[in-house]
């Protein structure tokens, strides 16, 4: 009885000394985090009235947010009595070992930062980078988000985005659509490129500048190869695409043009 009297004696002069300071260091996080959302909204409402970069925003209050909430906690865990000094060199410790640990993703997080910095491309542009093609997501501290044309999310780590190759299929604003098309070697070839002009022409989505073009490109063994290059928005690549694939056979078709193709000879017994 005396030892349970004792235990029970030692809990309560536990909570009488850490009870206020626990409550107190909750209710702090809880302003504290509040005072954070709010804090963050305030910048992106600015950041907003800024026409920043869309990229560079979410990047921007991700790291905000990310450094109010770590000395937040630090703060918390001072009010619970602990030596932020000896915290702070315990963090720094574990902080070398963490990094040694981790250091693809320091990496990816300096990419980010580049990327950020040189803007090699921005949420909504289609890029082709490290094998995968696709439309800029997001861009955030370690990785940036890609859907591809298939409607799949693809994460590829910043670290290889900074320091691999890029294309960016947006940045000029305008795309080329390269498609070939085969005749027959007896077609007459000014009237085989002023049908697949009419053709381009008559789809709005072909900008007038620059202007389509039809030219021959090869003389193969059963047919002469023409390249139609059409220009398009990039947003409009596919259907621009699909639709001079398309048009071609029928515009030729129309004009009595053969596209050869082998044929199956029947041998009479």
């Amino acid at each position: 009885m005396e030892k349970a009297q004792l235990w029970i004696d030692k809990g309560i002069d536990l909570v009488m000394e850490y009870g206020p300071k626990v409550i107190m260091a909750i209710i702090m996080y809880l302003i504290g985090s509040w005072i954070i959302k709010k804090l963050v909204g305030v910048i992106r409402k600015g950041m907003a009235a800024q026409d920043y970069d869309e990229s560079l925003k979410k990047f921007l209050l991700s790291l905000v947010k990310w450094a109010l909430t770590i000395f937040l906690i630090i703060t918390v865990i001072s009010v619970l009595g602990v030596e932020t000094t000896s915290f702070a060199a315990v963090i720094a410790a574990a902080g070398l070992a963490i990094g040694l640990a981790l250091q693809g993703s320091l990496s990816n997080f300096a990419g980010g930062v580049l990327l950020i910095i040189f803007k090699p491309y921005k949420i909504g542009d289609l890029i082709e980078a490290q094998g995968v093609l696709g439309n800029v997501k997001e861009i955030e501290i370690f990785t940036t988000k890609l859907i591809t044309p298939q409607n799949k999310l693809a994460i590829v780590p910043n670290g290889a985005m900074a320091n691999g190759n890029i294309i960016n299929y947006t940045a000029e604003g305008k795309m080329r659509v390269d498609t070939t098309v085969g005749v027959d070697y007896g077609s007459d070839l000014k009237k085989t490129k002023e049908v697949l002009l009419e053709m381009l022409v008559a789809n709005p989505k072909v900008l007038k500048d620059p202007a389509p073009s039809v030219n021959v490109s090869e003389l193969a063994d059963s047919s002469v190869n023409l390249v139609v290059r059409p220009f398009c928005k990039p947003e409009d690549y596919w259907d621009v695409f699909f639709a001079t694939v398309e048009g071609s056979k029928h515009a030729l078709d129309k004009a009595g043009i053969e596209i050869p193709y082998p044929h199956e000879v029947q041998i009479n017994k």
